[in-house]
C-alpha cells in the first residue's frame, strides 16, 4: 500500500515585513502533496505574501524556506502578467491547454493577442496556463475571480481531483468549505493552522474566542450560526423569511487582546427614503455600437423599494451590460427605463474607479466636500477598518483588497438608496464580506447585485434573474443552488442521453449482423462530454482516497486498517485507470483537431 507522504515545502520560523509593519513572523508550515490549505486573513495581513514566499517568487526577511527536489509549482498570482503573444501562446498549444481554456469561458479566444484582453480575461488566461500545465503542487492566488458560476462549479471538481498538493487564497466560501482540509489564518503577525477544512476553522474561531476573558458574546453566536448553516447546507429558495436571514453573518472578530479591527462595520448612516417608483424597465434591449445582433432583448424588470436582485450568467452575456442600462449608466437601444424621483444610485464597478496612487485615503474620503481629517471623515473611515496610519497612506501603499474597500466606502458615502453592486466579492476579505452582508440585510434601500459568489448571492438576494447568450433575461426558481443544478444537469444529462443512444445504437448494429466500427471518429462534442464524465470519476475516486487516508490515520484497530487499506489499493488502481481514459480521451480529441 502506497500511504507515504511527501514534503513538497517547509517553512521554517520564517518572517516577513513590509516597510515598518509585520506581516507575519515565527511561521511555521509545511505543505505535503495531499494538503488542501486554504488561507485566510484581513486585507493586508499578507496572503498574497505569504504565498509568493511558499512559490519561491519572494524570499523571507528571516527564516528558511526548504523546497523538495525537481518541485512543479503552478502559482496563479493575484494580479498576474502574461508574455506578449497569443492566448494559446500564454497557456500553451496542446489539447489541454484548449479544453481548460473552454473550461473558463475563453474557448473562442485562442488566437487572441493577450494585449487585447480585459484584466478580467488576462486573469482567467493565466489560471488556464496553470491549471494546463503537469505540476506537484498548485499555489492560487483568488483563483474564481472573473469566473462565472459554471467556470466555478468546474475549477471546484478539477481541483478536488487534483493530486497533488494544494494551497488556496480565495474568498469563496463554499469553494473553501468543499475543497479544503487545512486552513490557515493570519492574524496580525501570528500564523494560525487549523486541521480541517472552512467549517473547521470557524469552530477554531468559536473556540478561541470562548477561551478570551473579554471575549464578545454576540461575535460568537453569530459564527456559530454560519458554522450551523453552512453543516446544513444553503435551502433552495427564492424568498428567505427574515426571521432566519441572518443566521449565517458575519465571523466574530478578534476579543482581547486588541481586535484586528477596530469595532464592527456599522453603516446605516442617513440613507434617503424610497418613494413606490423605483425602476422600472419595459421590453428593454440593447445593442452594441457595430454589433450583428441585440446583447439583450425584450427585458422586463420592475424593482420595488426593499429589492434584493441577483443577476447571474455566463461571462460575456450581458449582466454589466443590464446593470448598466438600469443604473442609467447606458440608454436602451429598444424599450424605456423609468426612474422614480426619489432615487439616489450609487454604483460600485467591478473594474474600480480610477484612483490617484499618491492621493492619501483621508483626502478621498473628503473629496470636495469639506477638508480631511474631519469627525464625520474620521468615523466612516473607522467604520471601514482604515484606522491608525490608514487613513494617511497613499493608494499606492494599499493592497488589492484595502482598494476594493476603500472604492466600496466611496459608494455608500454619497447615502444612496439603490446600490448597484458588479462583482463586489473579489479581492475583498471573508470579514469584510459577512459585514457587508449583514450591512445590505438591514438596510432600506435596494440592492442589485452581479456575482459569482454563491455563499454571498444566498446570504444577499430574494430572487435571481439569468441572462442568458441569447440575451434573453429569465427569473430562476430556487435561487442559486437552484441556478447551480441547472448548470450541472445541462452538462449531465446531454452526455447521459448521448450514451444511451450510443448504446441503442450498438443494439440496432448487432441485430441487423453489422457489428459497430470501433475505428469510427466521434464528434468533439461526444467527446468533450466524456471527459468531463471522466473528470467526475477522477474527482469522486480522490475524494474517496482522501477519505480513506484521514480514516486510517485515525484508526488504530488493525483490522479495520487492514480492510481500509485494500480498498485504498482498489481506490488507487480504479483512479489511475480513469486518469489514463481520461488522457485517451483528450489525445483521441486532439488527433480530430
Amino acid at each position: 500500500m502506497s500511504g507515504v507522504v511527501a514534503t513538497l515545502v517547509d517553512l521554517q520560523q520564517v518572517s516577513v515585513r513590509l516597510s515598518e509593519r509585520v506581516l507575519f513572523e515565527s511561521c511555521s508550515l509545511t505543505v505535503s502533496d495531499r494538503d488542501r490549505i486554504g488561507v485566510v486573513g484581513i486585507n493586508g495581513t499578507g496572503k498574497s505574501t505569504l504565498l509568493r514566499t511558499i512559490a519561491g517568487e519572494a524570499g523571507p526577511d528571516s527564516g528558511s524556506v526548504l523546497r523538495a527536489k525537481n518541485l512543479r509549482v503552478g502559482y496563479l498570482e493575484q494580479e498576474p502578467e502574461l508574455a506578449p503573444g497569443t492566448v494559446l501562446n500564454a497557456v500553451g498549444e496542446g489539447w489541454e491547454s484548449k479544453a481548460v481554456l473552454e473550461r473558463v469561458g475563453l474557448g473562442a479566444y485562442g488566437d487572441r493577442d493577450v494585449e487585447e484582453l480585459s484584466g478580467g480575461q488576462a486573469k482567467r488566461v493565466a489560471l488556464a496556463r496553470v491549471l494546463a500545465q503537469p505540476s506537484d503542487l498548485l499555489i492560487l492566488d483568488e483563483p474564481t475571480n472573473h469566473l462565472d458560476l459554471a467556470a466555478v462549479d468546474w475549477l471546484e471538481r478539477r481541483l478536488a481531483g487534483f493530486r497533488g498538493g494544494l494551497v488556496l487564497v480565495s474568498h469563496d466560501r463554499h469553494l473553501l468549505d468543499r475543497v479544503t482540509t487545512k486552513m490557515v489564518e493570519l492574524d496580525r503577525g501570528s500564523v494560525f493552522v487549523h486541521t480541517g477544512g472552512y467549517s473547521a476553522y470557524l469552530e477554531a474561531k468559536v473556540r478561541r474566542d470562548e477561551i478570551a476573558a473579554n471575549a464578545e458574546s454576540s461575535r460568537a453566536n453569530l459564527a456559530r450560526r454560519e458554522l450551523a448553516w453552512l453543516r446544513r447546507g444553503a435551502p433552495a429558495r427564492t424568498r428567505k423569511p427574515k426571521a432566519h436571514i441572518d443566521a449565517a453573518r458575519e465571523l466574530i472578530e478578534r476579543a482581547k487582546p486588541a481586535s484586528a479591527r477596530a469595532g464592527e462595520l456599522e453603516l446605516s448612516f442617513g440613507t434617503p427614503r424610497l418613494g413606490e417608483q423605483v425602476i422600472t424597465a419595459e421590453r428593454v434591449g440593447y445593442r452594441f455600437d457595430g454589433a450583428e445582433r441585440e446583447t439583450l432583448h425584450s427585458v422586463s424588470i420592475d424593482l420595488d423599494p426593499r429589492e434584493r436582485l441577483g443577476i447571474v450568467g455566463p461571462n460575456g452575456s450581458g449582466k454589466t451590460t443590464l446593470l448598466d442600462l438600469l443604473a442609467r449608466r447606458r440608454q436602451p437601444s429598444t424599450g424605456t427605463i423609468k426612474v422614480g424621483s426619489t432615487v439616489v444610485i450609487g454604483y460600485y464597478d467591478q473594474h474600480g474607479v480610477e484612483l490617484d496612487p499618491s492621493a492619501r485615503v483621508r483626502d478621498l474620503v473628503a473629496g470636495d466636500r469639506r477638508a480631511p481629517g474631519s469627525p464625520e471623515d474620521n468615523l466612516l473611515m473607522e467604520r471601514f477598518w482604515f484606522t491608525k496610519d490608514l487613513p494617511f497612506a497613499r493608494v499606492a501603499t494599499l493592497s488589492g483588497g484595502e482598494r476594493k474597500r476603500l472604492q466600496l466606502l466611496l459608494v455608500l458615502a454619497q447615502r444612496p438608496n439603490v446600490v448597484f453592486l458588479d462583482e463586489p466579492t473579489n479581492d475583498l476579505d471573508l470579514d469584510t464580506l459577512r459585514v457587508i452582508e449583514d450591512f445590505f440585510d438591514g438596510w432600506p434601500g435596494a440592492l442589485v447585485v452581479v456575482s459569482h459568489d454563491r455563499t454571498f448571492l444566498d446570504r444577499s438576494v430574494d430572487r435571481l434573474l439569468v441572462v442568458d447568450p441569447d440575451g434573453s433575461v429569465r427569473p430562476v426558481a430556487g435561487g442559486v443552488s437552484a441556478y447551480v443544478d441547472e448548470l450541472t444537469r445541462t452538462t449531465v444529462q446531454p452526455r447521459r442521453e448521448s450514451t444511451s443512444r450510443a448504446a441503442a445504437a450498438r443494439r440496432d448494429a448487432s441485430e441487423v449482423g453489422a457489428p459497430p466500427d470501433p475505428k469510427r471518429p466521434r464528434s468533439m462534442s461526444t467527446l468533450g462530454r466524456l471527459m468531463h464524465e471522466a473528470e467526475k470519476t477522477i474527482a469522486r475516486l480522490a475524494r474517496e482516497r482522501d477519505d480513506l487516508l484521514v480514516t486510517m490515520s485515525e484508526t488504530t484497530d488493525y483490522l479495520a486498517l487492514a480492510r481500509l487499506g485494500a480498498r485504498f489499493d482498489e481506490v488507487q488502481d480504479l483512479l489511475v485507470e480513469a486518469e489514463h481514459h481520461w488522457l485517451e480521451l483528450g489525445i483521441e480529441a486532439e488527433s480530430d483537431r
